[in-house]
């Protein structure tokens, strides 16, 4: 059975950051609810309520929601409409899929003079006869019945039959009531029986006692050694016995009333309680088997995570052991160690865990074999780095073939040729025969 608590609404309203004073919609549905309440004392400022698909038999506890707009109570187990009127501003009410066999129940809406629309579909007073014309008839405010608009016409004529149609309603209502009231004794009476039969399951004595056989109990004290099957042979003996249950419960035909939903709720209720007392009774897993009987230590490793707040590493002169998360990991040494001269150190970066563990009579000179896994990942690569730039390999091209250009000669210089110098002009000596000296010309300088 749900309830509603405080805890309830603040997990659904998480949309309001949790504030439930000032919360304007809320969603209830399906938690299995049987009671409606709490609700108009902590969310007084609510507009939108939604309450589907539980088991409220009753609507109460609403009439202070001043400012609801829009109440959704379809699939539950309400067999009257009442206690709305305090809902001044409600719009929109959907009932569908209830038990309302009172339809004449109906006439406590018309204090809710701002109600447009109305679903009763589903319910018993929806198969009446001249349902609908008398829902029309009663509450003027409405524009909607079922999801279908009323038209004017469909009014007028309403109020026009309404004397001749209430009379077959009341009559419609009290088939439903009495038929109603020999269910809910026949399935008191179902109930009274099942509670009866409960108590002779859990008291197989006519008297209420429980009876010993000396002999079954002598046999059982014989044969303690072969106490694991029995106890199987018991554990899959009540579970075929409730799934046969469970499965007579399903195929059983019934009637759908309130009382074979509380019912199919209390079915579920009871599997889930058995199934978790099956699950606490299921045989526990041994503890892990560290040492023989014999002294000797095994070698034993379970999955871990490696968290450094939970290890715990036990050094001992044959074998090493490390728990974590109480899982051990244990490892038999091929020779005796000093455990007072051990350690154990972990790296922040790698998370690599280092034991060092000296042997008996064996000089320890220095641990850098050790540490060198401890290294860190920036340290491997700046030595990487250095390692490279000695070992600097460039690429061989032959001269030859000019494959790659010349950097030197991309901007080709004009070359430049030097001026001649004008020659100076040898003069002809006198003694050349070729010299002719002409008095016209004038002397070269």
């Amino acid at each position: 059975m749900g309830w509603i608590t405080e805890d309830l609404i603040r997990r659904n309203a998480e949309h309001n950051d949790c504030v439930i004073f000032s919360l304007e919609e809320l969603s209830l549905h399906q938690q299995e609810i049987e009671r409606l309440e709490h609700i108009d004392k902590w969310c007084r400022d609510l507009k939108i309520l939604y309450l589907q698909n539980n088991l409220i038999g009753k609507i109460e506890n609403v009439s202070k929601l001043k400012k609801l707009e829009y109440l959704n109570l379809a699939l539950n187990n309400i067999e009257k409409i009442e206690n709305l009127e305090g809902c001044e501003e409600l719009a929109k009410l959907d009932l569908t899929v209830n038990f309302i066999g009172e339809l004449s129940s109906i006439k406590t809406l018309k204090h809710n003079i701002h109600l447009k629309e109305l679903f009763l579909m589903g319910n018993p007073c929806a198969t009446f006869n001249h349902y609908r014309e008398f829902v029309v008839a009663t509450l003027p405010q409405l524009k909607w019945l079922d999801g279908k608009e009323i038209e004017p016409s469909e009014r007028i004529k309403a109020l026009q039959d309404y004397s001749v149609i209430e009379p077959q309603i009341r009559e419609q209502e009290k088939d439903h009531c009495l038929k109603r009231s020999k269910l809910k004794e026949e399935a008191q009476r179902k109930h009274q029986e099942e509670d009866k039969n409960e108590d002779e399951r859990s008291n197989p004595g006519s008297d209420g006692h429980w009876y010993t056989d000396i002999n079954a109990t002598l046999s059982s004290l014989e044969s303690k050694d072969h106490l694991q099957a029995p106890d199987m042979q018991e554990y899959n003996t009540k579970k075929l016995d409730e799934s046969e249950d469970d499965l007579e419960f399903w195929n059983k035909p019934c009637l759908f009333t309130p009382e074979s939903r509380l019912e199919t709720l209390r079915h579920m209720e009871k599997q889930r309680k058995n199934q978790e007392k099956l699950s606490e009774k299921k045989k526990v897993k041994p503890p892990r088997i560290l040492i023989t009987g014999n002294g000797n230590a095994l070698n034993v490793n379970e999955p871990k995570y490696m968290d450094t707040s939970l290890i715990d590493v036990d050094v001992q002169p044959t074998y090493v052991r490390v728990m974590i998360k109480g899982k051990p990991f244990q490892l038999v040494l091929p020779a005796e160690v000093r455990p007072d001269s051990s350690s154990a150190k972990r790296s922040q970066t790698t998370g690599h865990l280092v034991i060092c563990m000296p042997k008996v009579g064996e000089v320890i000179t220095g641990g850098q074999q050790a540490f060198k896994s401890m290294k860190t990942t920036s340290d491997k690569s700046r030595e990487q780095t250095n390692a490279r730039s000695k070992h600097m390999e460039k690429l061989e091209v032959d001269p030859s073939k000019h494959s790659f250009p010349d950097v030197t000669n991309i901007v080709q210089e004009k070359k430049h040729t030097p001026r001649r110098r004008s020659e100076p002009k040898v003069i002809p000596s006198e003694e050349d025969p070729t010299f002719e000296d002409n008095p016209d010309v004038p002397p070269l300088i």
